[in-house]
């Protein structure tokens, strides 16, 4: 009895996968064309992107030309090569009439990470530094760029699909440094939004000794402010302006919850399936909106009365956009306020139909867990409902 038990169970362990991977196979092709733009990519995996590759995998969408979606050619930006050198292909020397042809061959276009590639990226990247590191890292140290921030092109682009009430997708860091003062205006003119000047980043430990996570570069900008004093040591919330300047709410000295939280109103729970809300530990922007966008999600910082005094000093709210959208009858657009593109999933994983009902949480270190449960509860649903529409 016990051997059959036994075999039963080794049996669904190969025989579930298989039938799962199958039915992927059997699964009709979605057309979709879909324009990708990453400035930062930091080797041929393309990880920037990879949580829109795996959506694309696994719901199979397809180019009506080219056919499935590969995430290491199918998008314009920067592409490494293993060797540390590097090939561009983007449309910034195109004419009107060139761009013209991509609103006409594209239904939709997704702007992520367009910080851009700064001296000494491949170097970095063999050394196995994070994308925290070097994204701000190159533009807090100043370092010369070599590919990156949005150009009059891309944002005219932008504008075009807008007109042709095609959907447009954006998130952050498409408009902050190295983007120039004058297409950054331009971008929140045309799209009703506004940045603050402020970012963010969750830390699990604020303690340098302890997480080299933490860049030299923000401990000596603090210390330079704050006449060389670094009290930290419990996790927290970094500030930084775009100034330089940095502020940090220290879990239980500045912050009643220690994260910040995403938070949805049931109109948008039930319209895009969201969970009421949940943490966020990755990269964020601060930004405004009019009235003509709608607020889809909120970030909460839950801080106590000190942690409110500081906040209140330097202008950073305490709730803000998470999520925006202009979904109407002129144009569809979303700005996603955080690096939600960019999470540590397996893209394996895609080419299996009902994989979200076997997810399991491999024990490993709390922000990886809380981002891989941020894409699979957040951003999975929300991008997979917006696509759904077109």
């Amino acid at each position: 009895m016990l051997r059959k038990i036994v075999a039963l169970f080794l049996s669904l362990i190969y025989v579930i996968p298989l039938v799962m991977f199958l039915s992927w196979c059997f699964m009709s092709e979605k057309k979709l064309n879909i324009l990708i733009l990453d400035k930062t990519v930091l080797d041929t995996k393309a990880q920037q992107h990879i949580s829109l590759s795996w959506l694309l995998t696994n719901e199979k969408y397809s180019h009506s030309k080219t056919g499935a979606y590969n995430n290491k050619i199918d998008y314009f930006g920067f592409f490494p090569k293993d060797n540390g050198l590097f090939q561009i292909k983007d449309f910034n020397g195109f004419s009107r009439n060139k761009l013209d042809s991509l609103v006409q061959a594209y239904n939709v276009v997704y702007y992520t990470e367009l910080s851009g590639i700064y001296d000494g990226w491949s170097k970095k990247q063999k050394n196995g530094l994070s994308l925290d590191r070097l994204n701000i890292s190159n533009l807090m140290e100043h370092k010369r760029k070599i590919y990156g921030g949005m150009t009059q092109n891309e944002f005219l682009l932008l504008k075009k699909m807008k007109q042709k009430k095609k959907l447009i997708i954006t998130e952050f860091n498409i408009i902050e440094s190295p983007t120039s003062n004058q297409i950054r205006f331009e971008f929140e003119r045309e799209f009703n939004l506004w940045l603050t000047g402020w970012i963010g980043h969750y830390y699990e430990s604020l303690d340098t000794l302890k997480n080299k996570e933490i860049p030299k570069w923000l401990k000596q900008n603090y210390l330079k402010d704050h006449s060389g004093n670094w009290p930290f040591n419990k996790s927290g919330i970094v500030f930084i302006n775009d100034n330089g300047h940095i502020e940090i709410l220290e879990n239980k000295t500045h912050l009643i919850t220690e994260f910040p939280t995403i938070n949805t109103s049931k109109e948008y729970v039930e319209k895009y399936d969201l969970p009421t809300n949940l943490k966020y530990l990755y990269w964020f922007d601060i930004i405004n909106t009019t009235s003509k966008n709608k607020i889809v999600s909120t970030y909460k910082i839950c801080a106590n009365s000190l942690g409110k005094k500081l906040m209140h000093q330097y202008g950073i709210p305490e709730t803000f956009p998470a999520v925006i959208e202009h979904d109407s009858t002129d144009y569809r657009f979303y700005y996603f306020s955080g690096n939600f593109c960019d999470n540590p999933i397996c893209l394996s994983s895609a080419k299996f139909r009902w994989i979200d009902c076997f997810v399991i949480t491999v024990p490993c270190k709390k922000d990886v867990v809380d981002r891989v449960s941020f894409f699979w509860n957040f951003y999975r649903p929300l991008l997979k409902t917006i696509l759904s529409k077109n």
